[in-house]
Formats: structure tokens, C-alpha cells, sequence
């Protein structure tokens, strides 16, 4: 539910670069856009994002999912790898 105050509504865009090693490279398993509440909590759970790779070998592919080292630092944004992909 947004408000009906425009000027208490913001956005950012979260930029996410891949590395891959070989000819397909993964994407994001859907589109995804997360909205937070002026009352989260920290260390709350905001979106839970999945990858695939249309090169996607027989025994399953692994993603492994990391704050680039500039922003490793931020107290405001954190990432868990949940290595499930």
C-alpha cells in the first residue's frame, strides 16, 4: 500500500552484475521489485531473488550470490547467500 503522499515515496535501483565463463550468461529466474516499509525492522528479510542458466549442465548449476567490495561496507544493504540458487 503506498502512501497518499507522493513525497514520502522514493525509489532505487539496485544494480547486479554477472560474472560467467561461459556462452549463455544466467539471468534473474523472474522480474523482481521489492518495497520496504518505513517500520522495517533491521536485519529483516526484504527479497529473496533465484537464477538460472540456459546452459544449465545435467547435475544442476551453482550461483554464488556477493556485495561487490565497495558496497561490502553499507550497514543499510547486506545479502546472504542462501546457496540454493
Amino acid at each position: 500500500l503506498l502512501p497518499d503522499n507522493p513525497s514520502q515515496v522514493g525509489s532505487v535501483s539496485v544494480m547486479v552484475k554477472v560474472l560467467d565463463v561461459n556462452d549463455n550468461a544466467p539471468e534473474f529466474a523472474r522480474f523482481y521489485e521489492a518495497f520496504v516499509c518505513e517500520n522495517a525492522k533491521a536485519g529483516q528479510l526484504i527479497q529473496t531473488v533465484s537464477a538460472i542458466d540456459r546452459d544449465d549442465p545435467q547435475e544442476g548449476q551453482h550461483f554464488y550470490y556477493s556485495l561487490a567490495p565497495e558496497a561490502a561496507n553499507n550497514p543499510n544493504f547486506t545479502l546472504r547467500d542462501n546457496q540454493g540458487n
